[in-house]
């Protein structure tokens, strides 16, 4: 028997719900916005860019030699030395943070800060003095020129480094390296989407699509050039490129606001990029915490939880952490250790059972939501390239450590997907590093 309290939180998360005819309609608008990124006339205006990446061919299990990776893609920064032997690999890598001071400072500091950690990184591991092939994953919109050049359009995920928007970041990587005197060949630069479907093509070769839920939140997959009306590489035998679709930008042009709660637009209003990476922002581990937290200061305000009464921390942006939503539904059912846990580290110690099960609940509407959003994405996809069988490697914080996401978009997707197009879902293991050294070495073997 639902209790008047609940039966209220139930009709104010509502919106959060969404049927499999909202979610059919997100796939249509989205194949809209892929046709608009990839056509010449109305590229430029179209909030999905669609980029081609220039590369145009997955591993084929020949590939060899050293290889460094250095990869971008949040607070923390990773360098990595890569041994590939055909199927055979090993790998070791350093984690590098990187402070505010230098995500929010100039791109003279950032790009010196990741070549001192590189020169830090061949030291310890005996390459200093070598000449190695480099691939850089740099995860942030960029506009491919070629394989080793790429303009960043704008900052994401918290980064606001003065001066790098419309340069080419290969350019200010090298001018960094020769500045630190560090001699490498930087072979070729990627995002993490490309570089997650790169490291699961070389396990399983039925591997086109490559899917990020972390941070943020984009995809890429192989098209056949002949669809693709921006491209300006070789026409080559490949007949095929990689495309990064920068679904995050997804809803910038209000094609989503039908979708949008208040909540949503809370959180899109007290942002860095207000009105931009709108679908981003209802899907990513930047926001999930956020759009939570939102909503439970929302229900004590109303009078529906910890009776009416809302600690300091609570109110604080960002206090709410998203893995406190991975913790919290890990909970058993009517068991609220983490939920208990979690509240006290925000300074709420009066809650009930029902107000535990509310915001477990509450936790479930946002991340199922996030979920089911990627699905319906993942099945556009899948459906535009009618592949009888294909692999969608999948990485990022939230895909991996929620506990039901990937059983919740398993479900979804097959529902949104026609029966004849089959797929399978593959975590990548250090997708964003591993891949760049292959597209590096791809790139390599390509050129010999």
């Amino acid at each position: 028997m639902l209790t008047e309290k609940k039966k209220a939180i139930e009709a104010l998360t509502r919106g959060l719900v969404l049927t499999n005819d909202q979610l059919e309609k997100v796939s249509s608008l989205l194949l809209h916005e892929f046709n608009c990124g990839l056509a010449k006339e109305t590229h430029q205006k179209a909030s999905v860019k669609m980029y081609p990446t220039f590369v145009q061919d997955v591993p084929n299990g020949l590939e060899q030699g050293k290889f460094l990776a250095l990869d971008l893609g949040g607070t923390n920064f990773r360098v990595l030395l890569i041994d590939i032997e055909g199927d055979k690999f090993h790998m070791d890598n350093v984690i590098y943070p990187i402070p505010q001071r230098i995500m929010l400072g100039t791109g003279k500091q950032l790009f010196d800060h990741i070549a001192d950690c590189l020169a830090n990184f061949m030291e310890k591991e005996a390459v200093k003095g070598k000449t190695l092939p480099l691939g850089f994953t740099f995860s942030f919109p960029c506009k491919q020129e070629g394989l080793t050049k790429a303009r960043l359009v704008t900052w994401t995920k918290g980064f606001r480094c003065a001066g790098v928007e419309g340069e080419d970041v290969v350019q200010l990587l090298r001018e960094a390296l020769l500045r630190k005197k560090i001699n490498i060949d930087v072979v070729a630069v990627v995002n993490d989407t490309t570089g997650t479907l790169m490291s699961c093509a070389h396990k399983n070769r039925e591997c086109r699509i490559g899917v990020i839920v972390g941070t943020g939140t984009n995809a890429c997959y192989m098209e056949k050039t002949e669809n693709v009306e921006t491209w300006e590489g070789d026409q080559n035998d490949s007949k095929q490129v990689i495309i990064n679709t920068e679904w995050g930008a997804f809803g910038d042009n209000g094609c989503l606001d039908f979708l949008c709660t208040r909540y949503d637009r809370e959180v899109d209003e007290a942002s860095l990029n207000t009105g931009k990476q709108i679908f981003e922002k209802m899907i990513s581990g930047m926001y999930m915490g956020e759009l939570v937290r939102r909503v439970l200061v929302h229900l004590v305000q109303e009078g529906l939880l910890f009776s009416g009464k809302c600690s300091v921390k609570l109110k604080e942006a960002n206090a709410f952490k998203t893995k406190y939503v991975s913790m919290i539904e890990s909970d058993g059912k009517y068991t609220y250790d983490n939920a208990r846990r979690v509240l006290a580290e925000l300074d709420v110690f009066n809650a009930t059972p029902d107000d535990l099960e509310n915001v477990k609940l509450v936790c479930s509407r946002v991340s199922t939501r996030a979920a089911f959003l990627v699905s319906a994405a993942i099945s556009c996809i899948l459906n535009r390239i009618k592949r009888p069988h294909t692999t969608v490697g999948v990485d990022g914080s939230v895909y991996r450590y929620h506990p039901y996401f990937h059983g919740l978009m398993e479900r979804k997707i097959s529902e949104l997907t026609a029966p004849d197009y089959k797929f399978d879902l593959m975590l990548s293991e250090d997708g964003s590093g591993r891949g760049a050294a292959l597209v590096a070495a791809v790139a390599v073997q390509n050129s010999q």
